[in-house]
């Protein structure tokens, strides 16, 4: 072997997402890592680990493994002892079930939805009504429902007799969130490892024997993935003491920056802030070298002494210069496809595989006083253009064989989403898509229209606190009544839309959280979202409301300066509100209107103890919704056909017809030529095929007759027609 071309190989990189995160699709950062690293020339590749774990668990070998653990113990819990009196029939079982959920075997699903094929838990005592969910020929989603629920039984039982910290997309995640010091995880770390454990041990191994690495890297996003990340990366330090590891992603970004506490760094050799490529890259760049070279945010352990290294001069990527991100070590067939709600909103999260992208980097508006905004990944906006998206996307189609999507941003901008719709229809694509939201008023009928037209299923976003004072106390830059708007054009425009609701916002008062609940109600009684989730307000440190407590009337009792983790800050509210006695009622309020119950009733039946009744319209949303609005076009806007050219046939004497071909019908209307060859032109000039932009002023002044006619022709009916069925102005 030539030694000169031994030393000159780049060293490896395996890319880890730590149990445990989702089982329906991957994490996106390791992906978009490896694909920047390979474009640097090094070998990368990517490791879902969490996946790997939960198909090891819920496998004959994994459950007899499971099963053997707990027949050890004597249990008291009944569930519990009727589990191991019915551990043949999971063991026997269990494959089929995640083949099913996997999507294979599809006809397996007659069986599955009868009464004694699966066994049955406490999971199954849910009262649900399916036949009004899944109808007599929803037999898929049955089934997909029902291994759903069995994979929960048996989730439970590890978590009763296994180990309390198991979950799906979380493990031990209450002992990661801020700990002021190194302790609790060092004790989890230290004990005789479960199970589970054994488990990661497995499949970590695997890893390291497939791909061979000399540097792997965990991406931890949530707190509650550090402690598998631990568990895994201390199995490395022990058995494989020459590579070098490096930890970083969301919660080492958020809750590590002002470590102190050295302890970490017995278990991996480098801690990374911020986006990870330029970090990453000069870590694998300096590798067994001798001298010091160029770093980027990257924290390491010399003796005791942590050391801060980040002397290099460009260190940001720019998004718009990413390379699309890298499927190689991913199987998109052997993600879990789980129903865990039955509302159809909230099955996007759980419910099948999805290729990850951001729009942008950062936050557009990043002026939400909850926010992290102070940090990196919110504040610094970097979008990218279109067209290098929509490049992105058809390079993970081809990776991936799905031409599904989730835009993973904060709040994707409102004119980059309407130039990908436009990139998207110009190339024909066939995509599903959905993302997170700002409902603010850029998203207009039209902008709806297009995004629809576009494959966009659904949006989140923020209605938050759904209080005017509040809602100018957080900056959030919306009003209430413009949220119903925005809603109503995407519910009009057939998408989907799940809100993220907050109550304990410092300062609110008993009546706001009554009155937030009440205006809840009428949404969801309007169709305006399909689901929701309540959010209890949480103080994190790089907020501006951590950084301004008094103008937000509480007092915090946490530390800005843990030796650990700095992020969840414990606080006062110095009104003497306690927000959590309303949790219960809140909860059970939405679960119930979101399955269609109780929308009629008043909201303060939900609680057990008095409260005040709302003081806002019980029509407020529907009144306002009711509201004339002006239908003035603006000159300078975008015109956009969204259909397909229209024909013109003559039909004796000067009598001609309008044809218009869409996917579900055929429209026909009498017209005069001259309006007939003025709407084919502007078909072909204003398509998204087109290279021109056509704006309103110009489509005006080339009308037959002038600007005049083409008044009286936007009061008809044809106008009526296309404007609700192809012709845009955005």
């Amino acid at each position: 072997m030539d030694s000169k071309l031994f030393e000159d190989a780049k060293p490896s990189v395996l890319l880890i997402i730590p149990p445990f995160t989702q089982a329906n699709t991957p994490y996106p950062s390791v992906m978009q890592l490896s694909g920047f690293l390979q474009s640097k020339g090094y070998p990368a590749k990517s490791f879902d680990l969490s996946l790997a774990v939960i198909l090891r668990i819920f496998s004959q070998s994994g459950l007899k493994t499971i099963f053997s653990a707990i027949e050890k113990q004597q249990p008291a819990d009944e569930s519990v002892s009727r589990a191991i009196r019915l551990a043949p029939q999971y063991i026997g079982i269990i494959d089929p079930v995640i083949g099913f959920l996997q999507g294979k075997d599809p006809n397996l699903a007659y069986s599955l939805v009868t009464e004694n094929f699966l066994p049955r838990g406490e999971a199954f005592a849910r009262d649900v009504d399916l036949s009004s969910a899944f109808g007599h020929l929803g037999v898929q989603d049955r089934a997909k429902y029902f291994c759903s629920l069995l994979v929960d039984d048996l989730t439970n039982l590890i978590r009763k007799t296994i180990s309390p910290h198991f979950g799906l997309s979380r493990y031990a995640e209450h002992l990661a969130v801020s700990p002021a010091t190194f302790d609790p995880i060092l004790q989890e770390l230290q004990k005789e490892p479960n199970a589970i454990d054994e488990m990661i041990f497995r499949e970590t191994q695997h890893a390291v024997e497939e791909f061979h690495p000399d540097v792997i890297g965990y991406t931890v996003p949530f707190p509650g993935n550090l402690l598998g990340a631990l568990i895994s990366s201390k199995f490395v330090k022990t058995n494989h003491p020459d590579l070098k590891i490096v930890f970083g992603g969301g919660y080492i970004n958020t809750e590590l920056r002002q470590l102190r506490d050295p302890r970490i760094f017995d278990y991996l050799d480098y801690l990374t802030f911020d986006d990870g490529e330029m970090p990453l890259l000069h870590i694998l760049q300096n590798h067994k070298t001798e001298k010091d070279g160029k770093w980027a945010r990257t924290v390491c352990r010399t003796g005791q002494a942590l050391k801060y290294k980040d002397n290099l001069a460009d260190k940001i990527v720019r998004h718009d210069e990413l390379t699309a991100p890298s499927l190689e070590g991913i199987n998109p067939g052997s993600y879990i496809s789980m129903t865990e709600m039955l509302n159809p909103m909230h099955r996007l999260w759980s419910d099948g595989y999805w290729n990850k992208l951001a729009v942008a980097h950062g936050c557009y508006w990043h002026k939400c006083t909850f926010c992290d905004i102070t940090l990196d990944y919110i504040k610094r906006y970097s979008p990218a253009k279109a067209a290098t998206v929509v490049d992105w996307m058809e390079d993970l189609m081809e990776q991936s064989g799905r031409s599904v999507f989730h835009f993973t941003d904060e709040a994707a901008p409102p004119a980059a989403l309407s130039e990908i719709a436009i990139e998207i229809l110009r190339r024909n694509l066939k995509v599903s898509w959905w993302g997170n939201v700002r409902f603010e008023k850029a998203f207009t009928p039209d902008l709806c229209r297009l995004l629809a037209a576009s494959g966009c299923v659904a949006v989140s976003g923020g209605l938050e606190v759904a209080d005017r004072r509040l809602l100018q106390l957080i900056n959030k830059g919306v009003t209430v009544e413009q949220v119903a708007e925005v809603c109503h054009n995407f519910q009009e425009a057939g998408i989907m839309v799940h809100s993220y609701l907050m109550y304990g916002f410092p300062t609110q008062t008993e009546q706001e959280i009554i009155n937030s609940l009440e205006l809840v109600r009428q949404f969801i009684q309007l169709d305006l979202f399909q689901s929701g989730f309540w959010h209890l307000f949480a103080l994190t440190a790089h907020s501006p409301v951590a950084q301004n407590p008094a103008d937000f009337n509480i007092r915090i009792k946490s530390k800005f300066d843990n030796p650990f983790a700095t992020n969840d800050m414990i606080h006062e509210n110095l009104n003497g509100m306690d927000y959590t006695s309303y949790t219960e009622g809140l909860n059970k309020a939405l679960y119930n209107f979101m399955h269609g119950v109780g929308l009629e009733w008043e909201v303060t039946d939900w609680f057990d103890f008095k409260v005040p009744r709302p003081t806002v319209n019980r029509n407020l949303i529907l009144g306002h919704l009711s509201r004339e609005r002006g239908n003035t076009i603006e000159m300078q806007r975008r015109v956009l056909w969204l259909g397909t050219i229209p024909g013109i046939i003559a039909e004796g004497g000067k009598k001609h017809r309008l044809i218009l071909h869409s996917n579900a019908a055929e429209g026909s209307w009498e017209i005069a030529y001259p309006v007939g060859q003025w709407l084919v032109q502007l078909a072909g000039s204003a398509s998204a095929h087109s290279d021109r932009k056509v704006s309103f002023g110009e489509i005006r002044n080339t009308f037959p007759g002038g600007p005049a006619k083409m008044e009286e022709f936007m009061n008809s009916e044809l106008w009526r027609d296309l404007r609700e069925s192809v012709l845009l102005f955005l």
